[in-house]
């Protein structure tokens, strides 16, 4: 074999290997790629194994469609109330359509980037300080709002946007920390003020609750002595009752008696009446009854 041979094969060779590397493409998960012929749009590629014509197509771009995160620069913006601050944003966004992003926009990144800082400065520039230190839900939708909008064209969609931090100026920041510190030595003063007046109506509520145990022992304590008395009075009543009606009998008989002798000599009593006791003639009587006889 000669040799002008062993280098003709030899560049085939080289070229088959060349053509074989840009006819297989790979295209990676969560990525598209984009081909053109002789720089013209051709296709979209989806992930895999793919084979284009070499040297006749080429690969121009593999587009990303995650998520992403997009970091907006910090930038100073003078609020309504004329207060300098300084706002800055990340923007959330995946790519919907991936011939758009790259034929529709000559640099996504700057131009959403730009987009964003104009927008956050007119947002803010149209609140007060307290507004915008307040409101950075209602930044963040109206900014999201404004930013799909513009991007949809670009085959973007925005899906959030964060205010990452709002700084005003340092004499602001610190009469903000007084007026927060004061505020919240403010707070601790009621709190330790509704404290004390709570354990000063549990200590009343306490002390009427003992004074109505006192007092209703007390009552129970009167109640029982009452019911002791009367029943004591009830005891000496029966017994006065008992004792004092067979002396008042014999008082009337007395009386009777004492009137009987004021106009006579001479009574006659039974032996066995009770005046004879009362009378003190118990005796008397006894020695004049004649005595039994004895055998």
């Amino acid at each position: 074999m000669n040799a002008p041979l062993i280098v003709v094969l030899v560049v085939v060779v080289v070229v088959a290997i060349i053509a074989l590397r840009k006819a297989i493409i790979v295209i990676h998960q969560a990525e598209k790629g984009l081909v053109e012929r002789f720089g013209r749009y051709k296709e979209t590629l989806e992930p895999g194994l793919r084979v284009v014509v070499p040297f006749v197509d080429s690969l121009r771009a593999r587009i990303d469609m995650r998520e992403s995160v997009l970091d907006i620069e910090p930038q100073g913006v003078i609020t309504e109330d004329n207060v300098g601050v300084t706002v800055d944003a990340v923007v959330y966004y995946y790519v919907t359509d991936a011939k758009a992003v790259q034929y529709e926009v000559s640099n996504f990144f700057v131009a959403v980037s730009k987009l964003a800082q104009t927008n956050l400065r007119n947002l803010v520039g149209d609140m007060t300080l307290d507004e915008t230190l307040a409101s950075r839900e209602r930044i963040n939708t109206a900014l999201r709002d404004t930013l799909d909008d513009a991007t949809d064209k670009w085959g973007v969609k925005v899906t959030r946007v964060e205010v990452k931090e709002i700084l005003p100026p340092k004499d602001i920041t610190d009469s903000m920390s007084k007026q927060m510190k004061a505020e919240r030595e403010k707070r601790a003063t009621i709190l330790e003020a509704e404290g004390y007046r709570q354990r000063q109506i549990l200590m009343a509520e306490g002390d009427k609750q003992n004074a109505i145990l006192v007092a209703e022992g007390d009552r129970q304590a009167a109640i029982l002595r009452a019911e002791g008395e009367a029943k004591a009075i009830e005891n000496v009543s029966k017994a006065a009752d008992e004792f004092f009606v067979g002396n008042a009998h014999l008082l009337k008989q007395l009386q009777v008696t004492q009137a009987a002798l004021e106009d006579n000599t001479k009574l006659v009593i039974s032996d066995q009446s009770r005046l004879i006791n009362v009378l003190g003639l118990a005796e008397a009587l006894a020695g004049t009854k004649p005595k039994p006889k004895t055998e």
